[in-house]
């Protein structure tokens, strides 16, 4: 970038991150109105909440920040890449994107969005644009080329659907072309591209629930209570568990996502012995559970550490998998710690009543040498992120997934336009 638009924006970030999420609203607003037919991208729930906002607010924050020094943010890019990837972002939404957020930012900053900041700010965005766009057409590529891969949408049929709790059923889903099932990395999530009958909905990611190789894939989902049309969560998830059966087909984006534990890389070939903790929060067992299970198939010696926390027997799901990865494996502990535990909880192995805090964490799991996988709701994330953080436990060792726009953990690394 020239060398005065690289001053331009060093100069504006401190008014960007003051003004940064009314500068976001006014975007989505603007871009809604004028280019109606990109909406599809967005999940309303998000928006509604703030959450995407808040998302966007903090990506252009962090870029800003960063402007000399890009490389730096190239986790968040790469995760954000796997997000548009997974919803079908192309190269022709870039212009619609950054002509609504130049109108927004004019509008927000008023005499001090002069038509030098604008140019400069254009430019920017530009930069970032074609990185985006590169890299996508190259994870593309690596989706349509893989073995059992495919770009954009493939057919699978439900193979069979089972309750897994009161709130969690999981699907089993085979190629509806009896083609190959993709292989995957555990801790990636599939892309579900369903209509509601009567309300326009996003695509919706779900993470895979069980280990690669196998001849399905499975996602497993619970259902959302809040089904208000002002902030419609639940609507997809309920959809699922009332209306989809076995013989059923669905729309399925192929395999995406940075949050990943690939066994591969930690048996005994490589040497790395390091133990690793995962922590679960409800539904957030998800991708951890398939990371477990593929640790167990490939037979990495390392230990490993699954705790998976919830709100009695009833709401928790996989807990006779969960069991049998302990099972002639005396490198794996398992653990539950149930917050409102019901008759019966507490009389089960390795279940004891709580949250999971601190003294729990520094009893239980290696603070001191383990690589710790954290997914769930925002709270549990964050709680756990925090007790973490005071065991001493460096950033570079936590590596944690939420389950909607990433800003609201970590503000100054994620965050993207187009998110489901």
């Amino acid at each position: 970038m020239d060398p005065r638009t690289l001053q331009i924006i060093r100069e504006i970030t401190p008014a960007v991150a003051e003004h940064g999420e009314t500068i976001t609203k006014v975007f989505y607003d603007r871009m809604f109105a004028a280019n109606p037919e990109v909406r599809r991208f967005f999940n309303a729930a998000h928006q509604h909440s703030g959450g995407q906002q808040r998302a966007l607010a903090s990506a252009i924050y962090a870029y800003f920040q960063n402007i000399d020094n890009p490389a730096v943010l190239g986790p968040a890019v790469e995760l954000i890449v796997h997000k548009h990837a997974s919803l079908g972002v192309k190269p022709e939404h870039y212009p619609i994107v950054g002509k609504h957020l130049l109108d927004a930012i004019a509008e927000v900053m008023g005499d001090a969005a002069t038509d030098e900041v604008l140019a400069a700010v254009g430019e920017a965005y530009a930069f970032l644009a074609d990185l985006m766009i590169a890299e996508e057409q190259k994870l593309y590529a690596q989706q349509a080329a893989a073995p059992g891969g495919w770009a954009g949408k493939r057919t699978f049929a439900v193979d069979r659907v089972v309750e897994e709790s009161d709130v969690v059923c999981s699907f089993y889903l085979k190629p509806a072309d009896g083609g190959a099932t993709p292989e995957f990395l555990p801790g990636q999530y599939l892309t579900l591209h369903l209509d509601h009958p009567t309300t326009p909905t996003s695509p919706r990611n779900y993470s895979l629930s069980d280990r690669p190789g196998q001849d399905h894939l499975r996602i497993s989902v619970k259902r959302e209570p809040n089904l208000s049309p002002e902030a419609p969560a639940g609507l997809i998830s309920n959809q699922l568990h009332d209306g989809v059966r076995a013989g059923d087909t669905l729309e399925i984006g192929p395999p995406c996502g940075t949050f990943t534990l690939d066994p591969a890389t930690r048996d005994s070939a490589t040497g790395d012995e390091r133990p690793v903790v995962l922590l679960a929060g409800g539904i957030g067992v998800t991708p951890l559970l398939s990371m477990a299970k593929a640790w167990v198939a490939r037979g990495v010696k390392a230990p490993l550490y699954l705790l998976q926390a919830d709100r009695n027997a009833r709401t928790r799901a996989f807990a006779d998998e969960i069991a049998a990865l302990a099972e002639g494996n005396d490198h794996i502990t398992t653990r539950v710690r149930y917050s409102e535990p019901i008759d019966g909880d507490l009389d089960e192995p390795g279940a004891d009543a709580g949250f999971v805090d601190r003294d729990l964490l520094s009893e239980w799991a290696p603070c001191d040498e383990a690589d710790f996988y954290l997914c769930g709701p925002a709270a549990f994330m964050r709680s756990v992120a925090g007790e973490l953080a005071a065991l001493g436990v460096p950033a570079e060792r936590v590596h944690y997934e939420f389950f909607g726009p990433k800003a609201e953990i970590a503000p100054a690394t994620a965050g993207c336009p187009f998110a489901a």
